[in-house]
């Protein structure tokens, strides 16, 4: 499948950045997603192995933000659970309908989220208790994960772009937190997405090789950097992110 040194290097520093992007705004797997698709593989088996292949960088990225983690345990349980099965069905989903479903939702959902994220504050306001230390929108914040995490089976890119704008939007934390729970919730969803495409999906597990180390380290790097970020320069950097990637999929 890799005919080359030159492609290989391109893979690792593709998963580097990817896995850095992924822990600073989400977006980082529609790096990955077209540098398979260009090694020939079929949209299908290049979306599954590019959902695999992310786990690790999640796993990075919520190691390098646990600090953040340890004082939302009570934010974390309903939301886990409702990544985990919105997972699950995304994935049985993406394995039985046709692709033509794929083609059309997909660059619709991620347009969406950066329209979200770039009013989250008038939104916030609309929904109220625009305070931090105010309670959570805990039903529309599970809801939320939920639907999110069913898009994140189905097509893994992306997914923490639309998580982190469904966090800004019901739950009431600074976004440095709630970065944190987006990639937690990122490495809750690939682990399900990891059981289900390894046991039913085409996964070209050479490349999931190559990336996996890649992927890992850059979360872990892009963890450190994002807690650095000012907040609006953190959502801005997920708008723009959300937008390219809606572009590129509209026109793709």
């Amino acid at each position: 499948m890799f005919t080359g040194w030159l492609e290989l290097a391109l893979f690792a520093v593709i998963g580097l950045f990817s896995g850095a992007i992924n822990a600073v705004a989400g977006g980082g797997s529609l790096l990955v997603f077209p540098a398979l698709l260009a090694t020939g593989m079929t949209p299908l088996v290049a979306n599954v192995t590019n959902s695999v292949a992310q786990g690790p960088g999640f796993v990075g990225a919520a190691v390098g933000q646990r600090n953040d983690l340890v004082e939302q345990r009570q934010r974390l349980v309903w939301t886990s659970i409702a990544a985990a099965v919105g997972s699950a069905i995304g994935c049985l989903l993406l394995l039985t309908l046709p692709g033509s479903v794929f083609d059309m939702v997909v660059p619709g959902l991620v347009g969406l989220s950066a329209v979200l994220m770039a009013f989250q504050g008038a939104l916030k306001k609309w929904l109220g208790n625009p305070d931090q230390d105010a309670p959570d929108h805990t039903t529309l914040l599970t809801v939320g994960i939920f639907l999110a995490s069913i898009y994140g089976g189905y097509f893994g890119g992306a997914r923490s772009v639309i998580l982190i704008v469904i966090l800004a939007l019901t739950a009431h934390a600074p976004l440095r937190k709630l970065n944190a729970v987006k990639s937690w919730l990122s490495l809750v969803g690939s682990a399900v997405t990891l059981a289900v495409y390894a046991l039913l999906a085409p996964v070209a597990w050479s490349a999931v090789l190559l990336l996996v180390p890649t992927t890992l380290l850059g979360g872990y790097i892009g963890s450190k950097l994002a807690q650095r970020l000012p907040a609006t320069a953190l959502r801005y950097l997920v708008v723009l992110i959300a937008a390219a990637v809606a572009i590129y999929m509209a026109f793709d």
